[in-house]
C-alpha cells in the first residue's frame, strides 16, 4: 500500500489554454478508497492520469508513498490502471489477458501460474480462465482487468470510469464487487466517475470536482449532509437539494427533509420548523415513495414522501410544506459557499411565500 499525494497541481493544455487542472492539492491514506467525482470536462480524468504518468504535469509535484514521481515512467510509479473499455486482448483467453504483464516482466511459469489462479479465484472468475473476451459479460471482462491489474501486485490502483459501459443492475452488482474486492486487498484506489451513486456507494472519501478545482473533500456522508457550496450541494443528490433565495442569502435543504399535510399546518413550530407554500405542486409516483414538484419564490422544488403521504393541495395546486431548521443550509447568493452552521436559524424573514 501507498500513500498518494499531490501538490498544488496544474495542468494546462496549450500557452494560453485554461486549465484542466488548477492547482489541486490531495493526500490519500494508505489503503483508502478516494473517489474523483464531477461533470465531464471537470479534469478528474487529467488528474488520474498524471497521477499514472500518462500526462505531464505543467508544475507541482506527485508522492507515491515518500517520493515524488513527476519524472518516472508509468511502470516505474507501482501503480496498475484499469480504463472504462478494459482493453483486453481479444485474441487471448483470460488466463494469458490476466498473465500478460508477467510474462513482459519476464517472470517464471509456475510463479505466473500461481499469481494467475490467486487473483482469479479472488475476484472469482477462475472457471473462466479459458474464455476468450467475446464469451463474457461486461462485468466479468471487468474482473478480468482488474485481475490483471492485481496480479502485478501494485501499491495503487487508478481506475477510470471502469464500470460505465454497464447497464443499471449490472453496475450495482460490479460496484458491489469492487468495493468488497477492495476492501479484501487493502490497496489504496483512486476512482474516477462522474455517477454520485457509485462515489457515495464506493468512496472512503469523495474528492468533488468542477473547473479543475477541488470543491471539496470529504466523507460521502459529509458531503451530502454539509455541502460547502451550491455546485457541492446540487450536483450530489437526485434529485438534488432544493434552494430559495432569501435576500442575499440561498436557503438549502434535502427533498428528504421535506414534510407534506398535517405536519405543515398552520400550528407547525415556528422554532422548529420553517414552513413554505408550494406553488403548481404535483406528484410523481415511484412505488415506495412520490415524488411533489412545484414552486417556491420561482425556484423549483422537489420533496421526496412516502407513497401514502397525503398531498392536500389548497385552490390553484397550492400545497404548504414544512421544513425542520436543523436540514437547513445556509448559503451566500452571490459566492454560492456555504455561509453559516446548521445549527444557526434561518431568520424569520419570509422566502415567497414562507413564514417561520
Amino acid at each position: 500500500m501507498a500513500r498518494v499525494e499531490t501538490r498544488n497541481l496544474v495542468k494546462q493544455f496549450g500557452e494560453d489554454g485554461p486549465a484542466a487542472v488548477n492547482g489541486i492539492s490531495l493526500q490519500t491514506h494508505d489503503g483508502e478508497f478516494v473517489v474523483l467525482l464531477g461533470p465531464s470536462g471537470c479534469g478528474k480524468t487529467t488528474l488520474l492520469r498524471m497521477i499514472g504518468g500518462l500526462e505531464k504535469p505543467t508544475s507541482g509535484d506527485i508522492l507515491i508513498g515518500e517520493r515524488i514521481v513527476n519524472e518516472l515512467p508509468p511502470r516505474a510509479r507501482q501503480i496498475a490502471m484499469v480504463f472504462q473499455s478494459y482493453a483486453l486482448y481479444p485474441h487471448m483467453n483470460v488466463r494469458n489477458n490476466i498473465s500478460f504483464p508477467l510474462k513482459a516482466a519476464k517472470m517464471d511459469k509456475p510463479a505466473i501460474e500461481q499469481k494467475v489462479q490467486w487473483a482469479s479465484s479472488i475476484l472469482g472468475i477462475d472457471h473462466l480462465l479459458d474464455r476468450k473476451p467475446r464469451q463474457l459479460s461486461g462485468g466479468q471482462r471487468q474482473r478480468v482487468a482488474l485481475a490483471r491489474a492485481l496480479v502485478r501486485e501494485p501499491n495503487v490502483f487508478l481506475l477510470d470510469e471502469p464500470l460505465s459501459n454497464l447497464d443499471a443492475q449490472r453496475r450495482a452488482s460490479a460496484r458491489d464487487e469492487l468495493q468488497v474486492f477492495q476492501h479484501e486487498i487493502g490497496t489504496t484506489t483512486i476512482y474516477v466517475t462522474h455517477d454520485q451513486v457509485e462515489a457515495m456507494g464506493l468512496g472512503d472519501r469523495i474528492a468533488v470536482i468542477n473547473d479543475g478545482e477541488i470543491r471539496q473533500f470529504g466523507t460521502p456522508h459529509d458531503i451530502y449532509e454539509d455541502p460547502a457550496d451550491t455546485f457541492v450541494a446540487t450536483f450530489l443528490g437526485s434529485p438534488p437539494m432544493n434552494l430559495v433565495k432569501q435576500g442575499s442569502e440561498l436557503i438549502g435543504f434535502r427533498p428528504e427533509a421535506v414534510n407534506v399535510g398535517q405536519l405543515a399546518g398552520d400550528d407547525t413550530d415556528a422554532a422548529t420548523w420553517l414552513t413554505l407554500t408550494m406553488a403548481e405542486a404535483r406528484e410523481e409516483y415511484l412505488g415506495s415513495e412520490k415524488l411533489i414538484y412545484g414552486e417556491i419564490a420561482g425556484e423549483r422544488i422537489v420533496a421526496r414522501v412516502a407513497a401514502s403521504d397525503p398531498m392536500p393541495t389548497q385552490e390553484g395546486g397550492e400545497l404548504s410544506i414544512a421544513v425542520p431548521r436543523s436540514a437547513l443550509r445556509i448559503f451566500d447568493a452571490e459566492s454560492g459557499l456555504r455561509k453559516r452552521p446548521a445549527t444557526e436559524q434561518v431568520s424569520a424573514t419570509p422566502v415567497g411565500e414562507a413564514s417561520a
